[in-house]
């Protein structure tokens, strides 16, 4: 027979990973919640657009960047953008991201002045910090499929961007669809919560040095 003195720290164990993955998805809700809107509904507007890597392969954007791609292109043609920026990893490693998102887009035809290039956009946390800091975007439009948007909206009103979602299409197989809604859950979403909180921290540090040397002062913001 199992020893209560095994239960009971297992059962504690399990409570309190229940409670983080709880607690992490009640913060992305909320903090998403009325910010996803429709591509169709979107009208013309100096707007300016983050869209987030993902997997390519020799020089070809796979499903999942296609998709969001594909979605920027009908909002560019409809006017609804001004500016792009592609925030991926730019590795070679990794086949440099936004190099390949660059090519795509302006193969259908989007100017490439209106495009920004973010090649340490590492991770979802790293694109949101770096709109800010680094292109000055103060407001975003992300593009990215359903599981990811309401995370990433989230991680970058904590990065100090008001930031919208659009759901980006995605002619993606079933099983990698399901295996991401569950890695959202389970992993994406909690380490995203401890990401914000542990970022809040460092601008707090960050602010208040820059309030003492004096050298607080950004550029332009784009929008």
């Amino acid at each position: 027979m199992s020893s209560p003195l095994l239960i009971r720290p297992t059962m504690a164990v399990f409570i309190g990973v229940e409670l983080v993955i709880t607690v992490a998805l009640t913060w992305v809700g909320v903090a998403a919640s009325g910010r996803v809107v429709h591509a169709d509904r979107l009208t013309a507007a100096p707007r300016t657009a983050l869209v987030l890597g993902s997997l390519v392969s020799d020089g070809v954007p796979g499903d999942y960047v296609r998709g969001r791609l594909d979605t920027t292109v009908d909002l560019w043609r409809r006017g609804a953008l001004r500016r792009i920026i592609l925030s991926g990893n730019g590795s070679a490693a990794a086949g440099n991201e936004p190099a390949v998102m660059r090519g795509y887009l302006l193969e259908r035809g989007l100017p490439p002045s209106a495009m920004l290039d973010d090649p340490a956009g590492f991770d979802t946390v790293a694109s949101c910090r770096r709109a800010r800091e680094v292109f000055g975007a103060d407001t975003v439009l992300v593009v990215t499929q359903d599981f990811h948007l309401d995370r990433a909206i989230a991680l970058c009103r904590a990065m100090g961007v008001d930031a919208t979602g659009v759901v980006a299409r995605c002619d993606c197989p079933v099983w990698t669809v399901v295996r991401n809604h569950g890695r959202e859950l389970v992993l994406a979403n909690p380490r995203a919560l401890w990401s914000a909180v542990t970022s809040a921290a460092g601008a707090d540090v960050r602010r208040n040095s820059a309030r003492s040397d004096g050298s607080g002062i950004r550029g332009r913001p784009v929008r």
